[in-house]
């Protein structure tokens, strides 16, 4: 398979444009709903969450899906606010989230939902709690080390290549970053999604993933710059990426395939961290492809003095093969 990613990188970009601008629409309504361009999990926020489903055991209390208007009016009854949301087979389950509540507080809001919809399963129930101070601490430091990261792959790239290959690199990531936290907005939105301390995790992976990936083309242009200094960039790219074409859909594969078996099997702890990395690795292959190194040829086409490799001589380069 042969691609031509300078030819065709108009086409790249738009598809790349559309989904950011996507995520960038499912951020904003998060933000309106949420407060925060995606849901933020007890580990950021503080508070209590409590897991209830009913228990079906009991003859008829299933037949009919949780009213969740019903379990929004005891919380605003309670000053608890309204964060309730649905989810489960036949829809027979509520994630509550309010501020931080003793036993006894969590004990009549249980009650009081009961009450109203039926009686839940024990075994069923999971109760978390944080405290708000911690809650902002984790915050703070998660994003931290996303900055730290990223400015230490800057610097990183300007050093074993140039600025140009660094900062091209970046766009890159932030374009993986951006969907990746669009697609779980979205998730947020239309399910029981919470980011917690482990999508902060799930997205400094992804970082050094697609890193990886971008390192291993430029590299290849790098070395092809040396030896054929005037060849076209546009030229140079294409055979870079197409040399290394093979390599990174191997390498994606064969790390999404365990991960797709560990959100399939892996329980719901696990699960939106599998998916985070499957959404996060796919698109670094194709930002790796298609942005980075598209990106780099374009500016080095409109900018040739930058392109000022130092040229190695043949019969160096033989001496240096034998």
């Amino acid at each position: 398979m042969k691609l031509s990613v300078t030819r065709q990188r108009t086409l790249w970009w738009a598809i790349s444009i559309l989904f950011a601008l996507i995520s960038t629409l499912t951020m904003g309504l998060s933000i309106a709903q949420f407060g925060a361009p995606l849901p933020l999990g007890l580990d950021f926020t503080g508070g209590t969450r409590l897991q209830l489903e009913r228990d079906c055991r009991i003859a008829n209390a299933c037949d009919d899906p949780i009213d969740v208007t019903v379990a929004r009016r005891i919380l605003a009854a309670e000053g608890l606010g309204t964060n309730v949301q649905e989810f489960g087979e036949n829809e027979q389950g509520l994630v509550v989230r309010t501020t931080d509540l003793d036993v006894e507080a969590r004990s009549q809001l249980e009650a009081a939902l009961e009450a109203e919809l039926g009686a839940f399963d024990p075994e069923k129930t999971q109760i978390d709690t944080v405290g708000p101070t911690v809650g902002r601490r984790l915050l703070r430091s998660g994003l931290l080390s996303l900055v730290v990261a990223s400015l230490g792959i800057v610097g990183y790239l300007t050093i074993r290549f140039k600025l140009d290959y660094a900062l091209f690199a970046i766009v890159a990531l932030f374009h993986d970053v951006w969907i990746t936290i669009g697609v779980f907005a979205l998730f947020g939105l239309v399910g029981n999604f919470e980011a917690d301390s482990l999508f902060i995790v799930a997205l400094l992976t992804i970082v050094g993933f697609s890193v990886n990936d971008t390192v291993v083309i430029y590299d290849r242009v790098r070395e092809t710059l040396k030896f054929k200094p005037n060849d076209d960039i546009n030229d140079v790219v294409d055979d870079a990426v197409n040399q290394t074409l093979t390599r990174s859909i191997n390498t994606t594969a064969t790390t999404v395939l365990p991960l797709v078996a560990i959100f399939i099997f892996g329980g719901e702890t696990l699960k939106y961290f599998a998916l985070t990395l499957i959404v996060g690795f796919v698109l670094g292959a194709y930002s790796s492809i298609f942005i980075a190194t598209a990106a780099l040829a374009l500016w080095r086409e409109k900018h040739p003095q930058a392109a000022a490799e130092v040229p190695v001589d043949s019969n160096v380069a033989s001496a240096e093969e034998s």
